[in-house]
């Protein structure tokens, strides 16, 4: 499976389950734990409450705290671990989780400048990457998965879920393939009417 290196995953501000769900939205993968999965978390980030972040905080002791930001002491595989951010964005405090390879000098500075810079947009937009990472989050596990061997082979391993058409009742869908429509159909009423934002 093949992820943007810097991504939005979830759109609104996760209370707490919504949060611990994103930590590993990927639990199902096939073969999982098998090979280097940095890539599959390196850059996911979404927003949560103060009260979220204060929660994690008290867990254990930071790794290190720079300024507006904290590491966690676990890590999640190999050198990716969790990152705190406490932000001020537009006159206001926010708060986000990311991930970040702690191998990556800069990797912490570097996803704080893309999360202040997409949340200053004066439109407020979404790319069809984010759209889709919206759905991936927001599916119960029941209803997601992996393109397993029923599937061409080079389909298998991409992500998929369950869709709703209608007269044909539920089938099973590749989360790339959606099309606008379907994509629409998906996301809560709020987010499905959004301009398309050009990713950055």
């Amino acid at each position: 499976m093949t992820l943007l290196s810097v991504r939005k995953i979830y759109q609104g501000i996760a209370g707490r389950r919504q949060m611990f769900r994103m930590f590993d939205r990927h639990a199902q993968r096939p073969n999982c734990w098998e090979g280097d999965d940095s890539p599959l978390y390196r850059g996911e980030w979404f927003e949560i409450s103060e009260a979220e972040l204060d929660y994690m905080f008290e867990i254990l002791p930071p790794l290190w705290m720079r300024g507006e930001m904290f590491a966690m002491r676990e890590f999640l595989t190999g050198s990716i671990t969790s990152i705190f951010f406490t932000l001020k964005i537009d006159g206001r405090m926010r708060y986000f989780h990311g991930y970040c390879d702690l191998l990556d000098k800069g990797s912490p500075e570097r996803l704080r400048n893309v999360i202040v810079e997409r949340e200053t947009r004066p439109v407020r937009a979404m790319t069809r990457e984010e759209r889709l990472e919206h759905i991936w989050s927001s599916t119960h596990d029941d209803y997601r998965g992996y393109a397993g061997e029923r599937w061409p082979e080079r389909d298998r391993g991409k992500r998929t879920v369950m869709f709703y058409g209608g007269r044909r009742g539920t089938t099973l869908k590749l989360l790339d393939a959606l099309t606008d429509v379907e994509i629409a159909a998906k996301l809560p009423v709020h987010l499905r009417y959004l301009p398309e934002a050009i990713a950055a």
